[in-house]
């Protein structure tokens, strides 16, 4: 049995910063979001997408890939925004298997109206409290982290 490689001082301590980020950041967005549209941070990413997404439509297989999503999780989610007015889903004409997915002008109207809250949140709580030099180490230390996370770049996709 070979001896765990242990991290040493420094590494731990990066480690463990990482490892608070990634417990609180999204508890604050999720509050955000919660307090001020209604939503949970993932239904935002989920409005999001198809908000980015040609014609504002994705097939549910593309959206789950989209979203790091099982197409059973999506589904429970995108039902629940349907219900709400802000998503639709029709049979995609291309393939009468698969589902679409596609933002309702009301869903539209709500991203519109929740991405500026959303923004300052994020500002306020990660990209202001950086320097322009930490903004770009923080680019590539997380396009480093996603080469084994995401190496498809699924969700790393944004420049």
């Amino acid at each position: 049995m070979t001896e765990p490689r242990w991290l040493d001082e420094a590494q731990l301590a990066a480690w463990v910063r990482l490892a608070a980020v990634l417990e609180l950041l999204p508890g604050v967005l999720d509050t955000q979001l919660r307090r001020d549209a209604g939503l949970t941070h993932f239904d935002y990413f989920v409005l999001a997408m198809l908000s980015e997404a040609p014609k504002r439509t994705l097939r549910m297989t593309a959206l789950a890939l989209r979203t790091n999503s099982t197409l059973p999780r999506l589904s429970h989610v995108v039902k629940r925004l349907e219900d709400r007015g802000l998503i639709e889903r029709f049979p995609c004409p291309e393939d009468a298997r698969a589902t679409n997915a596609r933002l309702t002008p009301a869903g539209w109207e709500k991203i519109q109206a929740t991405a500026p809250g959303h923004v300052d949140t994020v500002r306020d709580h990660v990209i202001d409290v950086l320097t322009p030099t930490q903004i770009t180490q923080l680019t590539k230390i997380t396009e480093a982290i996603l080469t084994t996370l995401d190496p498809n770049g699924h969700l790393s996709h944004a420049d």
